[in-house]
C-alpha cells in the first residue's frame, strides 16, 4: 500500500480536549464572580451530574484519584482488610486502598474485553473463608462498562462492599436481566462511583473529579472528609453551637475541593456530553468496520453501551506500530502497564506471570486516536497508516 496523501497539520493524540468560547465564557464570569471556590458552582455541578448519571448524590473533588481516596476512607478501608480489583488499570484503582493501609488483591481479566473477570473474582473469593476479603473495585475499561448487577450478586454473597471506577465512562451503561439500561455511576448496584475530569476524558475541567452515591450516609460522609473533616451542618454538631462562625473538624479529613472555576467548564462541557459521546461512538463504529478483517489487528469486543473513553487495538508487533505511527505524528498510548508488575507492587509480594491474561493483552495493546474533535480526514490518515504498518 502506498503512503497516505494527506498530512496532520498537527500531532494526531490519543485524546484531546476540547474548549469552547462557551466554556470560556463560563469560566470567565465565575472568575468575576464572588466565589472561586466554595460557591454555587460547585453544587450546581453536582446536582447536574447526578442527574445526567441517574444517581442521587454526587460530591466534587479535586481529582479522580482524591475520589478514589475519599471512597476507600468512607467506607472503611484499613490495614488488615483486603480488597479485589484489576490489574488493567491505572495503579490509582489500587493505590487508593493502600494509601488506607489496606491489601490490595488483583483478579485476571477476560480477555475479549480487558475487563476484570468476574468468574476469576469468584475462583478468588472461594479459595478464602468468607470474610477474607472485604471490597471490590471493578473498572469499566476504555468505557466498557462492568456488569455490576452480576458484580452485585457476587458482592451480595461474599459480604464486599463495591467502588464502581467509571473514569472512562461518564454516559456508558450495561444491559441489565430486565433489559433496562444502567448507567455508569447511578448507583443501582455499586456503593460508591468515581469519575474523572482529566483533560481527555468525556468531561474536562483540567482536573477535578466526581463521587456519585445513592446513600445519603455515605454522600454526608464524603463531604466532610473533603473538606478537612469539618462540617458545619447544625444537625450533625456534637456540641452546641457558640454562633454562625462555628464548625467542628469531627474526623481527620482531607483538602480535596474542586474549585468554582473548574466546576464551572464542567457545567459548560456537561451540556456536550450527549454529542460528544455520539461522536465517540460513531469513529468507533468506523474503526470497527476498518479492521473487522485486517490481518494482524485484533479488537476488543464492542458493546452498545461502550462509552469509548479508549480505542484499544492489540498488534503482534506492538512496539513496531507504535515507532511508526509516532514517526507519522500520530502519538497513540499504551493502557495500562499491569499494576502488578510496577515495582511498588513487587515489593509488596507481586511477580509478573501472577496474571498471564493480563499480560498478554499489556503485550499487544495500543490505544490509538480517538476524540470529538477528531476529524474524519484525521481518523482516515491513522487507519491507512495502521493498514500500511501491518501490511
Amino acid at each position: 500500500m502506498s503512503a497516505p496523501a494527506f498530512s496532520p497539520t498537527r500531532p494526531i493524540a490519543y485524546g484531546r480536549q476540547q474548549i469552547t468560547p462557551e466554556d470560556v465564557q463560563a469560566v470567565t464570569e465565575t472568575l468575576y464572580s464572588d466565589y472561586l471556590t466554595q460557591g454555587p458552582k460547585v453544587a450546581e455541578f453536582e446536582q447536574k451530574f447526578a442527574a445526567y448519571v441517574g444517581v442521587k448524590y454526587a460530591v466534587a473533588v479535586a481529582n479522580g484519584t482524591a475520589a478514589l481516596h475519599l471512597c476507600a476512607l468512607a467506607l472503611g478501608v484499613q490495614p488488615g482488610q483486603r480488597v479485589i480489583t484489576t490489574p488493567i488499570t491505572f495503579s490509582a484503582s489500587a493505590n487508593c486502598v493502600r494509601y488506607c493501609g489496606g491489601e490490595v488483591h488483583f483478579a485476571d481479566i477476560d480477555p475479549t474485553t480487558a475487563l476484570i473477570d468476574l468468574k476469576a473474582v469468584r475462583r478468588l473469593l472461594e479459595s478464602q473463608p468468607k470474610g477474607y476479603f472485604h471490597g471490590l473495585i471493578p473498572v469499566d475499561f476504555a468505557g466498557l462498562p462492568v456488569n455490576l448487577e452480576e458484580a452485585r450478586q457476587l458482592a451480595d454473597e461474599f459480604g464486599l462492599w463495591i467502588i464502581e471506577d467509571a473514569c472512562h465512562a461518564p454516559g456508558g451503561f450495561f444491559l441489565d436481566k430486565g433489559g433496562r439500561e444502567q448507567r455508569c455511576g447511578n448507583g443501582q448496584f455499586a456503593d460508591l462511583a468515581i469519575f474523572s475530569f482529566h483533560p481527555v476524558k468525556h468531561i474536562a475541567t483540567g482536573e477535578g473529579g466526581m463521587i456519585t452515591t445513592n446513600r445519603q450516609d455515605l454522600y454526608e460522609h464524603l463531604l466532610r472528609l473533603r473538606t478537612h473533616g469539618i462540617t458545619k451542618e447544625p444537625a450533625q454538631l456534637q456540641r452546641p453551637s457558640d454562633g454562625g462562625w462555628y464548625m467542628e473538624m469531627q474526623e481527620l479529613g482531607y483538602n480535596y475541593r474542586m474549585p468554582d472555576m473548574l466546576c464551572a467548564l464542567g457545567i459548560s462541557q456537561l451540556t456536550r456530553a450527549e454529542e460528544g459521546l455520539q461522536r465517540r461512538r460513531e469513529l468507533a463504529a468506523r474503526y470497527d468496520a476498518a479492521f473487522a478483517d485486517t490481518p494482524g489487528v485484533q479488537l476488543l469486543a464492542p458493546a452498545a453501551g461502550h462509552a469509548y473513553h479508549l480505542y484499544v487495538i492489540q498488534a503482534a508487533d506492538r512496539k513496531g506500530l507504535y515507532d511508526f505511527l509516532r514517526e507519522k505524528q500520530i502519538f497513540a498510548q499504551v493502557h495500562y502497564i499491569p499494576v502488578h508488575t510496577m515495582p511498588y507492587y513487587q515489593q509488596l509480594g507481586w511477580q509478573p506471570g501472577d496474571f498471564p491474561l493480563a499480560e498478554t493483552y499489556y503485550a499487544h495493546c495500543l490505544s490509538i486516536p480517538l476524540f470529538p474533535s477528531l476529524s474524519d480526514e484525521e481518523q482516515l490518515y491513522v487507519i491507512d497508516c495502521i493498514r500500511e504498518f501491518v501490511g
